[in-house]
């Protein structure tokens, strides 16, 4: 019987080609341990975030390859994740935080909220650490949408204790006012405000910190964007020709910060019938898709209505937890997991 070797094992697992990085995962760094012993062979794969959308598929490939090295009687391969994150400079505001995504639109009623929470929980949900900042200072939604409205933070020793639901760090300025008090600031103090909301809350350790703009292109995006090293912005618009023409302004905005952008979600697209599965499309429009390649810009994809799903979240539960089994929820989990390769793709090329 022939004996298989280290070198062997990793050989045949350099002919696995990460989909989004197109490199495969031995020069990736990504076979953290290969272990041989009388035919038996255990190799750990590390991937780059734990919402990898092609991890099952990898772990299966791993297998088979190396099941087929003659010598090999069995094979042990598992699948852990570390999110890699920048290297946090002295002024760094965040330095335990290792991506921070701004969730942003051109205008308003296209759903931002609503897709913020459910890619952060979509996220938590696959393991990573998560934190969700509510920047939007005019019309905070964050605290109904994830059940907590009413609830105040904790200090300690001068920093705010983030309220946590289903696995995400959450922080909103409405947290901070009564349920009808209207936050009537100009821009400085809205800049001040955004800007306390980093640095006055105790984030800790996280591997994505989602931050949930107010629509448009103001203080607040701007103050973020220059306040914090964003990995990148996600756009989120709905399928209409208006709507593309006024997101194409946030990119702008976005690009002119040297902000890369991470990806365009459409939100809205089509209506699913729950009793026949029809899909009917909504809004008219070229879709976020065409938008995505018209600007060179990922299309993260795409989140159909489902009017059930908005009586939850209003409720305070949002899809991917109150209908984990939807379209509406499968396609939050899918872009979270595209969303993450794409930071992925943006850190290793850094």
């Amino acid at each position: 019987m022939p004996t298989v070797t280290r070198e062997q094992v990793l050989d045949a697992l350099s002919k696995i080609i990460d989909p989004d990085l197109h490199r495969d995962i031995v020069s990736l760094g990504f076979v953290r341990e290969v272990a041989v012993c009388d035919g038996v062979v255990k190799a750990v794969i590390e991937l780059t975030t734990p919402a990898c959308p092609v991890k099952d598929q990898m772990k299966a490939e791993a297998e088979r390859l190396i099941a087929q090295l003659p010598g090999v009687e069995t094979v042990h391969v598992e699948m852990t994740a570390q999110v890699r994150g920048r290297s946090p400079a002295p002024e760094d505001i965040l330095p335990e935080v290792k991506h921070v995504v701004a969730i942003a639109s051109g205008k308003g009623g296209v759903g931002k909220s609503t897709v913020s929470v459910n890619l952060a929980v979509a996220l938590a949900q696959s393991g990573a650490r998560v934190g969700l900042l509510d920047a939007d200072i005019y019309g905070p939604s964050i605290p109904k949408m994830l059940g907590c409205q009413g609830e105040q933070p904790l200090v300690e020793a001068g920093q705010i204790i983030p309220i946590r639901r289903y696995g995400v760090s959450i922080m909103s300025i409405g947290f901070l006012l009564e349920e009808t008090q209207a936050a009537m600031w100009r821009g400085p103090i809205v800049a001040g405000t955004v800007r306390q909301l980093f640095m006055d809350v105790r984030w800790g350790a996280l591997d994505y910190l989602l931050v949930d703009l107010p629509p448009g292109t103001g203080d607040a995006p701007m103050t973020t964007a220059q306040l914090v090293p964003l990995t990148g912005v996600v756009i989120v618009m709905t399928p209409q020709a208006v709507a593309a023409s006024i997101a194409g302004k946030s990119v702008a905005l976005f690009r002119r910060l040297n902000t890369p952008i991470l990806g365009v979600v459409e939100n809205m697209a089509e209506f699913v019938c729950p009793n026949c599965g029809a899909h009917t499309v909504i809004f008219p429009g070229p879709g976020a898709r065409a938008f995505a390649e018209k600007l060179h810009v990922p299309f993260l994809g795409s989140v159909p209505l489902d009017p059930t799903v908005s009586v939850a979240s209003d409720s305070g539960q949002p899809a991917v937890i109150a209908a984990p089994d939807s379209a509406q929820a499968q396609a939050f989990r899918a872009i979270a997991s595209t969303l993450a390769a794409q930071i992925s793709v943006v850190s290793i090329a850094e």
